[in-house]
């Protein structure tokens, strides 16, 4: 009983003498701590995924097609060769898919300048490179819009200044940019008729200030990577031949 007694009046003599201590930061220190390829694999971890790293790197350097010239998004001002192919190949690789589950065809495609995150190099093209082009996960979306949409988007891309890839629709503008001709599949926008416009998941939602997406009739997700669309058009194409033409041009 004495013990407590003398135990409990030793805690109180603590907790009364105690004073709270205010600490204050005077600096902050850091350092580099590089890493290099000095660092020792761990040689079972190492063993364990040398096997997937192999058939990776199989896969990424698969000869899919070739290309007899290089494709770059700066070789042009309105259109480039490798835009419009990308643009073509989200039009043939979804087109038939579209079609059975909507029995609507695709009118036109719009993707984004800024999509296009590589070039095309002369040579084999493979799988990397369709990584390399295209190395987010954007899927393609058609998107229904009225003709007034149309002519928005139409107003959208005179005024960008940068060779948006597009397919099939043809756009001429003058020299201060206005619009001088615009058509769908060769024919003037029909403001009261629905168009289907397949395009990225990114501009559906705002991406670039492509607004005009928003306000659509609809939206259709088609589960399909505009990368595995690239893929795919490369594994059935034994020699790709873009070209700069005249879907979107500047009269001068």
């Amino acid at each position: 009983m004495k013990f407590k007694f003398l135990f409990l009046l030793l805690v109180l003599l603590c907790f009364s003498n105690c004073k709270e201590e205010k600490f204050t930061l005077t600096k902050i220190e850091g350092k580099q701590i590089p890493i290099t390829d000095s660092l020792e694999l761990d040689p079972t971890f190492d063993a364990v995924i040398k096997p997937y790293r192999d058939r990776l790197q199989e896969d990424m350097n698969l000869v899919l097609s070739y290309a007899p010239e290089t494709y770059s998004k700066a070789d042009g001002d309105f259109n480039t060769a490798i835009g419009n192919l990308m643009a073509d190949i989200v039009y043939e690789q979804s087109k038939d898919v579209f079609k059975s589950r909507t029995s609507n065809d695709i009118d036109g495609v719009l993707l984004n300048h800024g999509g296009i995150r590589s070039i095309i190099s002369k040579g084999n093209i493979t799988t990397k490179t369709a990584f390399e082009i295209m190395p987010f996960e954007n899927s393609i979306i058609v998107v229904a819009l009225k003709g007034k949409q149309i002519d928005s988007m139409m107003h959208y891309l005179a005024r960008a200044k940068r060779a948006h890839p597009i397919q099939g629709f043809k756009l001429s503008i003058d020299k201060d940019y206005n619009i001088v001709k615009a058509q769908v599949n060769g024919k003037a926008i029909d403001t009261a008729k629905t168009y289907y416009v397949a395009t990225n998941d990114y501009l559906v939602n705002g991406g670039d200030n492509m607004n005009f997406f928003a306000r659509n009739e609809g939206e259709y997700p088609l589960d399909y990577k505009i990368r595995n669309a690239l893929i795919d058009y490369f594994k059935k194409t034994d020699t790709i031949n873009p070209i700069i033409d005249d879907r979107f041009i500047q009269i001068k």
